[in-house]
């Protein structure tokens, strides 16, 4: 018999425990990556901890940087604003506000889908508090109606109560007699940004960012119909419901709406 110990028999180097760890480790942010593609390490390292694992993230960072999984971020606005016209532009109430629950602040914007034949454009209304998308429509025009339909959907989805803010930015889809009258009847008080800045509508931009680079950008959408199957899935089954948002402590929209929604009701019990 050889003079070894058992332990010795059974010991394995620890680099190549550290590097068996590592790869299943890996094989999990791509999985998780694969769902969320815009997923940097922040989002990554919660995810991960949803899944019981408590994992450093430099290390997590590390493993991207290596695997060149960490996402390259470009910044750049594109206009769909034509505030060209003689409409009223109202003043801007959203930017100080402090947002405490559903319905009561909502913001609005445009943005565009290329296609091969051109483009497809997108209306979105979200409900701040929770990040939420709660209406959404799409238009191969920028006429008022894509708007319209939007704020229509939102408002059979929420029924929300009288004094609801909605901002928007100055364009005439949102400043119209229409969109306007629509607003005046559900008693919603009227808020705009200030002329030429995007980052007044910030949160609203942020999303159509995320839009882009988790969906749109993957995709090569070749008909109109490409994008009325894509985009509402991804609107309605991914962001809402699957997303971890940091600003709502990485829940997803849906998630934090509803504890907000449930602990309102206990403390209705209780009292």
């Amino acid at each position: 018999m050889l003079n070894i110990a058992r332990s010795s028999y059974y010991y394995q180097p620890r680099s190549l425990n550290q590097q068996i760890r590592d790869a299943d480790l890996l094989d999990r942010i791509d999985h998780i990556l694969c769902g969320f593609s815009g997923y940097g390490t922040r989002r990554v390292t919660e995810a991960l901890k949803r899944q019981g694992l408590l994992v450093n993230r430099k290390r997590i960072q590390r493993l991207m940087r290596e695997h060149s999984l960490l996402r390259i971020v470009k910044r750049s606005w594109v206009y769909t604003t034509q505030s060209q016209h003689s409409f009223r532009r109202y003043p801007n109430l959203a930017k100080d506000m402090i947002v405490t629950a559903p319905n009561q602040l909502w913001v609005a914007d445009i943005t565009y889908i290329r296609i091969l034949a051109g483009f497809v454009y997108l209306a979105v209304i979200l409900d701040l508090f929770a990040r939420k998308a709660i209406g959404y429509a799409l238009s191969k025009t920028l006429e008022s109606e894509l708007t319209l339909s939007a704020l229509r959907r939102a408002f059979q989805d929420r029924q929300p109560p009288e004094g609801c803010v909605h901002h928007s930015d100055q364009g005439v889809q949102y400043a119209c007699d229409d969109y306007v009258a629509l607003l005046k009847e559900h008693k919603f008080a009227i808020s705009m940004s200030s002329k030429g800045n995007p980052y007044d509508n910030a949160f609203a931009e942020s999303f159509f960012k995320t839009l882009k680079y988790e969906e749109v950008y993957l995709w090569e959408y070749r008909m109109i119909n490409d994008v009325l199957t894509r985009i509402p899935f991804f609107i309605q089954e991914v962001y809402n419901k699957k997303r971890l948002h940091s600003a709502l402590g990485y829940k997803t929209p849906e998630e934090f709406e509803s504890e907000h929604l449930n602990q309102n009701a206990l403390c209705f019990s209780v009292t």
